[in-house]
């Protein structure tokens, strides 16, 4: 694919949604942390439906913290692994209180140094919370990349590394948004909503559905 298009793809992307946003619910970095971390292997509706009550009740390290990995579990019971996701809460809260008085560190090495959280939540942390131009490849995102080729690769960080070469510097603080929504909504997994697509004609996926 060449530049030309794929400029066009990500014009037509921000015309169509100017101002992208995560679907998890937020009101802090350390909301956010916590929904991300607690995302993988799971979606962000169910994901929602545990924090909103989780939060009520505690959404600072300290709080959480508190409540300890029993008290953690009952509100995340319904997610995906979700006695692991519990136990690395805990040890993240624990870590954020020692070493970083509590806030989170707009770090990539911090951030990956904390349990559960990989390059991936790093890459949202950073450029959610804190607004700077990271791309984070999930399955949506490494399916669009590929099955489009605005980006093809053999694994999520090779996807990652031609995007934040490919993708023009004015559309990287919103690329993961808008790729992440159209894999979501749009470009699907089993059969693509290709005539409800924007960039049908600029899409250089060979099978497309009618």
């Amino acid at each position: 694919m060449n530049p030309a298009k794929r400029r066009q793809i990500f014009e037509r992307l921000r015309a169509e949604n100017p101002n992208p946003q995560t679907e998890l619910h937020w009101t802090s970095p350390f909301e956010l942390l916590v929904a991300v971390a607690l995302s993988a292997q799971a979606t962000d509706v169910s994901v929602n439906k545990a924090t909103d009550k989780l939060f009520k009740r505690a959404n600072t390290p300290k709080q959480i913290l508190a409540l300890g990995v029993d008290g953690v579990r009952e509100y995340i019971k319904t997610i995906g692994l979700f006695n692991n996701k519990a136990k690395n809460l805990i040890a993240m809260c624990e870590m954020l209180l020692e070493q970083h008085n509590g806030e989170v560190p707009q770090d990539r090495a911090a951030l990956e140094a904390l349990p559960g959280v990989g390059r991936k939540t790093a890459n949202v942390i950073l450029n959610t919370a804190f607004g700077e131009p990271t791309i984070a490849v999930d399955t949506h995102i490494y399916r669009v990349s590929n099955r489009t080729k605005l980006a093809p690769g053999k694994n999520v960080n090779e996807v990652e590394r031609k995007l934040l070469k490919f993708v023009d510097d004015e559309f990287k603080k919103d690329a993961h948004h808008w790729l992440i929504l159209h894999g979501r909504y749009i470009c699907v997994a089993r059969k693509p909503r290709c005539a409800a697509c924007v960039i049908e004609d600029l899409c250089e996926f060979k099978d497309k559905t009618s």
